[in-house]
């Protein structure tokens, strides 16, 4: 029998969200299912040429399926890269199977969400669940690669970015990646470690494996689709795997100054921001969290990722400041 979570968990996003429409097909995931790497839903395409081991991973969320679709197309095509090995991966296949268009947010997880398990005590510890064994099941994959890609899309209303976590390396592959055209350094969330955060991308040694996480634009819709996949064409372009034009302006670049984490279940934003939009003045009230108030600490600070409906433990928005030129 499955265990369940034994520390303390945050509690679940509130009900009363609006109705959202998907615009897109779940691609048909059974001809890949088996993969070619002994993990189901990963399989490898080797080049037979030096050259990295660029990892590609979508449904982290099993409900966020425009990622999926691309990674989907290129096995379709029979795509080969240049030089190296590509592996691409269907992560949580237990929660993408209960994927019902007349209710997609019910399946992000089955359990508890797979992208807030990526720390040691975590991994070889004693807790079992749906997401987390399925987390050690991928782990050799995850660190075997040299780039890895971790492929997401967003509930609410917000441009598409790139976030590179707290590594060096994370920022010097985001930078010649650099679609979308913004980057955001972040420390990840309090309710547990991504997948970006993960170890072996976060040390900070000049040299290693890195990784990026796209935020490639709003759930089941099309311009997601778009956006997984000039993103991964971006990659693939750096790694030498394949032709693609090149970025044509580097990112813009910027860097959390504050985690907004919700303290109780009567988080409400003043008004429905918009990720990406910025806040021109130091002080602005942009949320009350019950009887506190949430104002932005410096000027000029830009919206990341606001969650427009949040519960206790979960992050309500990230606060970044922009680097200047």
């Amino acid at each position: 029998m499955t265990l369940g979570p034994t520390r303390a968990e945050p509690s679940p996003p509130p009900p009363d969200l609006p109705v959202f429409e998907v615009a897109i097909r779940p691609p048909d995931l059974s001809p890949y299912l088996a993969g070619n790497t002994g993990v189901p839903g990963f399989t490898t395409l080797d080049s037979g040429r030096a050259g990295p081991h660029v990892v590609a991973v979508s449904l982290i969320h099993g409900n966020e399926i425009a990622p999926a679709i691309v990674l989907a197309e290129l096995l379709e095509q029979g795509f080969r890269p240049a030089r190296g090995r590509l592996t691409l991966g269907f992560a949580n296949l237990a929660a993408f199977a209960l994927f019902d268009p007349a209710c997609p947010l019910a399946s992000r997880f089955v359990e508890e969400d797979m992208n807030r398990v990526w720390d040691d005590f975590t991994l070889f510890g004693m807790r079992r669940s749906v997401e987390l064994e399925r987390a050690r099941e991928i782990k050799p994959i995850i660190d075997a690669a040299d780039m890895l890609l971790d492929m997401h899309t967003m509930l609410w209303p917000s441009e598409p970015l790139l976030l590179c976590g707290a590594g060096p390396r994370g920022r010097a592959l985001g930078r010649e990646v650099a679609t979308p055209g913004l980057l955001v350094a972040d420390s990840g969330h309090a309710g547990g470690k991504r997948l970006i955060d993960y170890g072996r991308f976060t040390e900070t040694a000049p040299q290693g494996a890195a990784c990026l996480l796209v935020e490639a634009g709003p759930h089941w819709r099309p311009e997601a689709v778009a956006q997984s996949r000039a993103t991964l064409r971006a990659l693939l372009r750096h790694a030498g795997m394949a032709e693609a034009p090149p970025p044509p302006a580097p990112p813009r670049f910027a860097e959390v100054v504050r985690l907004v984490t919700a303290r109780t279940n009567r988080f409400v934003f003043t008004r429905a921001f918009r990720g990406g939009e910025i806040i021109p003045r130091a002080g602005t009230l942009i949320a009350h969290d019950g009887d506190e108030e949430i104002r932005t600490p410096e000027d000029d600070l830009i919206m990341i990722m606001p969650s427009l409906k949040v519960g206790y433990g979960h992050t309500a928005v990230r606060l970044a400041r922009l680097a200047r030129d």
